[in-house]
């Protein structure tokens, strides 16, 4: 049996304000992009480059709740980790682009990683995996 996380939903204010940070800034690709005229939305979802299977989904918030919590959905933790196979290539692209690095990068046994924001608020990890870490996943463990 095989599973994997498909799709990750990410409340944000305004479609295409997320499509231009996403897409633009941090080079994600756009995958869908589709009117729900009976509900008023689209399905919009966008990938990073080389992404085979897990894909973001941009959900404008529909209520005054779900409103509350854009840039807030972890409670301040990282939310999401963008892995990467060349750390410093995608830190400088993204500092170019007015990405903003609430931690800077570091050199972990894991590997090497830094935090930023997305435009909502929303706390990220750029991480390249150290090749001992993703064997160590590959073995499962």
């Amino acid at each position: 049996m095989k599973q994997f996380f498909g799709l990750i939903s990410l409340v944000v204010r305004d479609y295409d304000e997320a499509l231009a940070f996403y897409v633009d800034t941090l080079g994600f690709r756009l995958v869908e992009d589709i009117p729900v005229p009976e509900q008023a939305k689209r399905w919009v979802v966008v990938s990073p480059p080389g992404a085979s299977e897990t894909q973001l989904l941009l959900a404008r918030a529909s209520t005054p709740e779900q409103e509350l919590h854009i840039g807030a959905q972890t409670g301040g933790r990282v939310f999401l980790f963008l892995y990467t196979d060349d750390f410093w290539r995608d830190y400088h692209a993204y500092r170019e682009k007015g990405v903003v690095f609430v931690r800077e990068p570091k050199q972990e046994a894991y590997g090497t990683v830094a935090v930023f924001l997305d435009l909502y608020g929303n706390m990220w990890d750029l991480l390249q995996p150290s090749a001992a870490h993703l064997e160590q996943r590959a073995a499962g463990g």
